[in-house]
């Protein structure tokens, strides 16, 4: 009846799903599709011709399920999950599999990135009961939403003491029919734990001695030999990365200094950061950081690059700054829409295998390079073995100061050899099937970026990183909001229409602060505390003072839960309690300064219990700690003096940074009509001073 391979061009799949005529379709989309042709979410588009009866998430589903009696088949996944893929082709396309499922379950597809409400709230289930989670994400549950059974991957024939999926199916469905008192009682069990995780944790703000032991938890976690933080998976982890260059800054030792900035020349070096198109895959599967698993995600870009921005701060080298543009150039260039807003990923398959699309072989590099392939080669450690299934991914074995001195060349010429093999290699690479891209705009993902770009812009002048970062936060405004200024979680095909989640507003005020600090511009943070009071209006917890996940008016999977958590992205609690504690001094709302330190409140007792899991709620705190830096610019914001003091502001490591701008107020004169600045700094407020050199001699001496 239905089905597909959606193997080859994605991309052409998802357009071709949402340019198809849905008028004439019926609700449950006809011979040929199934209900998902009706959703926006490109996975859901993914699986719209799976012979499985898939629902979206809603009302009809449940209401079915309560009516015939079924427990539902809840499968949770993303666009560019690889073993997402494997599953949906091994079994969701297999009219065996899915005439099992039709029969005994009621059936909900679910896209994690779009609904990340629902996929916390079950994954949380999945890691209880099997003490394990992952994508896809399996779960099987009463028709009032209570789960029962949960597992990541099944495959469709037993492998290596796994149970086959049509096996496994029919016993769950044997539970239900004969097993309802033990299924009611995992339930109860389940519900109460949630209860108990999804609450908040209050606790008396602690010192700073809790800074300390997270720094003595990454301490014991990080790798001596390849940088980083375990073994494998090994994971970029930023968020650790800006929490020790704030260590470095408070103590003045030298050791986690030392510890970012040899994470972060790993990672450049490896076969997690493409050599050819730049970007960052998701993670490595090994120590070295050099297999990767192949997706690019938007946030692993955003916050990567806000590390490099941040350690180019505190120790000036260009390299980190180099790479930072290299990530923002991928984005510009391979993840961002005609609108302006950026894209959410990129898969990691190409024609069924993953990595195709990055791999190589010497004979393919000599194709392309001709005579200059043999040098080109031993600097991207290509041997004919290969070092994944045969091929090559491509990686930096020696820095490229090194493979100068070993082939005896000048290092600045072997840089202009490599720039001119990058693009003549990107070129051939494009030449092959281009991984599938998932284009929905989330808004959490967008103020992440935002966040990155106009801070990039801060650090090197470029108007284009600024340019990009206003059009996304246009684009929020245009497309990702209503008449009422509520936000949405997502866009795609023209539509959005999920309610935005605690963790969207946080990252949109965000880059609205980060815009403010580059340009000066009173609309930011005017938006900013208009998004915040919003914000505050829909997510605030009144006993705990806390921010729920989910919104007051939107649906909560399984009831409404606090999560302070920071996982690979800062959570929304910690990005939303950092903005409030900034915008309360930068606007003089005493009331949002008060909200933020509540919020930190509320979460502080799990942070305390484990710092190394709640690192960015712990720079919001290490922020309110202070002391701040405050500097007042007085002038106009577009005389080019201004701007110059800016670029100095933006080159600095400043993680405490109160910076406001006034016009025509007598408290903050300019001296002999130029453009001035006052800093306080070390409880002490120094003389004002104009000329960006001026300002630059002063700050080296107060930060």
């Amino acid at each position: 009846m239905k089905g597909t391979d959606f193997r080859g061009d994605g991309n052409a799949v998802v357009h071709r799903h949402v340019n198809v005529d849905r008028r004439g379709l019926p609700l449950d989309g006809g011979e040929r599709f199934n209900r998902l042709i009706f959703a926006t979410s490109p996975y859901l588009l993914q699986h719209a011709e799976n012979p499985v009866d898939w629902y979206s998430w809603g009302d009809e589903a449940f209401a079915r399920a309560a009516a015939e009696d079924k427990p539902i088949f809840l499968s949770i996944g993303y666009a560019t999950c690889h073993w997402c893929h494997v599953m949906a082709h091994e079994s969701f396309e297999d009219p065996d599999v899915a005439a099992v499922i039709n029969r005994h379950f009621v059936a909900i597809k679910v896209d994690r990135e779009e609904r990340p409400d629902i996929d916390d709230r079950y994954m949380t289930v999945s890691q209880m009961m099997t003490g394990s989670g992952g994508w896809p994400l399996t779960i099987v549950m009463t028709p009032d939403r209570r789960p029962f059974f949960a597992a990541t991957y099944i495959p469709k024939t037993p492998r290596q003491g796994m149970p086959g999926v049509i096996e496994l199916l029919e016993k769950l469905a044997e539970l239900w029919r004969t097993g309802r008192d033990r299924i009611e009682e995992s339930c109860a069990s389940v519900m109460v734990a949630l209860t108990r995780l999804g609450g908040p944790s209050p606790a008396e703000l602690p010192g700073d001695g809790v800074l300390a032991e997270a720094y003595g938890q990454l301490r014991q976690m990080y790798d001596e030999t390849w940088g980083g933080f375990g073994t494998a998976p090994k994971f970029p982890m930023p968020h650790y990365l800006q929490f020790l260059l704030r260590i470095w800054r408070s103590t003045g030792d030298a050791t986690p200094l030392a510890m970012v900035t040899a994470t972060l020349a790993r990672i450049r070096q490896g076969g997690i950061f493409d050599q050819i198109g730049f970007g960052l895959h998701r993670y490595s599967v090994d120590r070295q950081w050099l297999v990767p698993h192949f997706e690019k995600m938007l946030y692993d870009q955003a916050m990567v690059t806000l590390a490099c921005i941040e350690t180019f701060q505190a120790t000036g080298g260009r390299d980190f700054l180099k790479m930072a543009e290299e990530i923002a150039s991928f984005v510009l260039a391979e993840m961002t829409g005609p609108g302006g807003g950026f894209y959410a990923a990129q898969d990691a398959d190409t024609e069924g295998e993953e990595g195709k699309y990055y791999v190589w072989t010497p004979a393919e590099i000599g194709a392309v390079l001709g005579d200059d392939a043999p040098l080109c080669c031993r600097l991207f450690g290509v041997t004919e073995s290969g070092n994944f299934e045969e091929r090559n991914i491509l990686n930096l074995p020696l820095s490229l100061e090194e493979s100068a001195r070993r082939e005896g060349v000048n290092s600045d010429l072997l840089a202009a050899d490599l720039a001119r093999w990058r693009e003549r290699l990107l070129a051939a690479r494009n030449e092959r099937v281009i991984p599938f891209r998932d284009e929905k705009v989330l808004t959490a993902w967008n103020g992440l970026m935002i966040t990155a770009l106009a801070r990039l812009y801060g650090a090197t002048g470029e108007v284009r990183w600024r340019v990009a970062a206003e059009r996304a936060s246009d684009f929020i405004r245009s497309r990702l909001m209503d008449g009422n200024g509520r936000l949405f979680r997502s866009y795609h095909g023209g539509r959005g229409d999920v309610p935005g989640f605690l963790e969207d507003y946080a990252a949109f005020v965000s880059g609205l602060i980060a815009l403010y600090e580059v340009t000066l511009a009173s609309d930011y943070p005017e938006e900013a505390v208009q998004v915040s009071r919003q914000m505050l209006s829909l997510f605030r917890d009144p006993g705990s003072g806390g921010l729920f996940d989910t919104g007051s008016d939107a649906e909560a999977a399984l009831g409404r839960s606090v999560n302070p958590y920071d996982g690979v992205t800062p959570s929304g609690t910690s990005l939303a309690a950092l903005n409030l504690l900034r915008l309360g001094v930068i606007t003089d709302a005493n009331d949002l300064a008060a909200a933020g330190e509540a919020v930190l409140r509320s979460a502080m007792g799990k942070a305390i219990r484990q710092p190394v899991g709640y690192l960015c709620l712990l720079m919001a705190y290490d922020y309110l700690l202070g002391p701040t830096v405050e500097i007042i610019l007085a002038g106009d914001r577009d005389d080019p003096e201004m701007l110059a003091m800016l670029r100095v502001i933006g080159r600095c490591f400043i993680p405490r940074l109160l910076l406001r701008h006034v016009a025509g107020d007598p408290s903050f004169r300019e001296l002999d009509g130029r453009v001035t600045a006052y800093v306080c700094a070390k409880e002490a407020c120094r003389p004002p001073v104009t000329g960006a050199e001026a300002l630059r001699r002063l700050l080296d001496e107060v930060v």
